[in-house]
């Protein structure tokens, strides 16, 4: 079995992680023999991590610092800064790395952000630039400049988003996470708008395309692209699952929509992440609050979804899980312990826990290149 980096949470945001960790077992023993094997880089809650395509460069998201940072492997289990940390939003909580390696997109749970940096040829995020209002006004008044204007915005912004239910200030927008889609644009969720929106990138950021509406308080979390091309959306409010298409013109539709588990209860439950198996067969959320691991068989043409299964995780709290090698690994971020669970490769059930291990705060799983 692979071994591991691991996101998690530090004393910041109410975890123990000290920075990105390594989750490994003893050569042909992983299995049975999986554990924490320390800090491969000390780095302030790097809650969730991305590989870039080529280069053995991770990408972290500092949520609490509001920046994001490239890492290197600089040995066995050790990864180092390369280049300091880069600001982008509050609270960013996700990065997802361009298939050609050319840029990240950074979703900010605090202020609603969706912000794309560029990356080099060797993989570092390149520098911002400096925000020229900023730069004026400094140059033009100094010191007396005024403390109470916005802080300047970073570069690669996206068009801020807008309540389609005109609720005013009770809702508060709240970006959560990026995928890249086979035509080179981009998705991202906004979990407080309810919104699925698409993305054109350009040479000074992203262009917004269009919006999907889903229905109010829904609260689109996480995404995964199947390989027949659709789009399933978890959402953490409403324990649903939206399939969303792509017609003729490019525009993207719900299709359907399904519950994650017929028992799962709204209000207590709340999905998380959303992962496939290789082959698209089966989808897998996890609820927490009943700390359980729900089952979806896909069906049709990638169009469809039935709830299949529903079991206990072994963790509290199963905030990030990963399907590898017909097995998922299951991170309980207030447990400080992750599980890994046999899956049926025939009905897509979780079969039950074969191994426990330690881990502090854990958040988040990134296969070692």
């Amino acid at each position: 079995m692979t071994r591991f980096w691991l996101g998690g949470y530090g004393p910041a945001m109410d975890g123990s992680a000290e920075g990105i960790g390594l989750l490994a077992g003893d050569e042909g023993r992983e299995a049975s023999t999986l554990a924490y094997r320390g800090t491969a880089v000390e780095v302030p809650s790097p809650s969730w991590l991305a590989q870039h395509p080529t280069l053995d460069i991770v990408y972290a998201a500092l949520e609490g610092d509001s920046a994001v940072q490239a890492f290197v492997r600089a040995g066995e289990g050790v990864l180092a800064p390369l280049g300091a940390p880069a600001p982008v939003g509050q609270y960013v909580c996700h990065v997802a790395v361009a298939p050609n390696g050319s840029a990240l997109i950074a979703s900010c749970y605090g202020d609603g952000r969706v912000v794309r940096l560029g990356l080099d040829a060797e993989g570092r995020i390149v520098p911002a630039k400096a925000d020229a209002a900023a730069a004026l006004r400094e140059a033009l008044f100094g010191d007396d400049a005024d403390p109470d204007a916005p802080a300047p915005t970073p570069p690669g912004d996206g068009v801020a988003a807008v309540d389609p239910y005109g609720m005013g200030g009770d809702r508060v927008s709240h970006a959560h996470a990026a995928v890249f889609l086979p035509d080179g644009r981009v998705a991202t969720t906004d979990l407080g708008f309810d919104l699925v929106r698409f993305w054109r990138q350009s040479g000074s950021g992203l262009v917004l395309d269009h919006e999907v509406v889903l229905p109010l308080g829904t609260g689109p979390r996480h995404m995964v692209l199947h390989p027949s091309g659709h789009l399933h959306v978890v959402t953490e409010y409403s324990c649903e699952v939206f399939t969303l298409a792509r017609a003729a013109d490019g525009t993207w539709s719900v299709v359907s929509v399904a519950l994650t588990s017929p028992i799962a209860e709204v209000g207590t439950d709340f999905p998380a992440e959303l992962a496939r198996t290789r082959d698209g067969q089966f989808l897998y959320t996890a609820l927490r609050g009943s700390n359980t691991i729900a089952a979806l068989r896909v069906r049709g043409g990638g169009e469809a979804l039935e709830s299949v299964a529903l079991a206990d995780s072994g963790v509290d709290w199963p905030r990030h899980h990963l399907v590898h090698e017909g097995k998922m690994l299951v991170a309980g971020q207030r447990s400080d312990t992750i599980t890994l669970i046999d899956l049926d490769e025939r009905t897509g059930a979780p079969l039950g826990i074969r191994h426990e291990a330690q881990v502090p705060t854990p958040t988040h799983f990134l296969p070692v290149r």
